[in-house]
């Protein structure tokens, strides 16, 4: 298998588990961002296609992060106890995404053509992306399992309160 072939398959795989991710997920603002990265990957795999079929090296940028952080601003009075059932498929998809960065990276260094090894270092940077956007995703998701003062008091006045009585 060439390495179009694999990140070909790379690219499939990374799709196919945002669209899951996208289905379970109860939060909208979630679901859009899942759905922008399985975007992403099939990008990144026309990418490869062409390749693969000898046509000039060229990609369609991503606009996922600036989506992401639009998304997060909405987001931020959203409760979910469903997205946080999800919290290992998104430490598997950051594995996933910090594997294919790596992957990327790697090819370019041993690409002997510049153009493809400039579009394989910007996978690579996209692949990053894709790794912070979700990082944020499960900081977002995990924050009440990290920050007890946010599940346990709904309210300042709880907070200001706790222990004087």
């Amino acid at each position: 298998m060439n390495v179009f072939d694999f990140a070909m398959k790379m690219e499939q795989d990374g799709k196919a588990f945002y669209l899951k991710l996208a289905e379970k997920t109860a939060l909208a603002g979630l679901k859009n961002i899942f759905t922008q990265l399985a975007e992403d990957e099939q990008k990144h795999y026309d990418t490869f296609a062409g390749l693969k079929k000898k046509a000039p090296p060229a990609m369609q940028a991503s606009t996922a992060l600036k989506n992401a952080k639009n998304v997060f601003e909405k987001l931020r009075g959203e409760k979910s106890a469903q997205a946080k059932d999800d919290l290992e498929g998104y430490q598997h998809a950051m594995k996933l995404e910090a594997e294919s960065f790596r992957f990327y990276e790697d090819a370019a260094g041993k690409e002997g053509d510049e153009k493809i090894k400039a579009l394989l270092l910007k996978i690579a940077g996209e692949e990053q992306k894709h790794f912070n956007i979700l990082q944020n995703v499960y900081d977002f998701v995990n924050a009440p399992n990290q920050y007890l003062a946010w599940v346990e008091f709904s309210n300042l006045d709880e907070f200001r309160n706790f222990g004087r009585e």
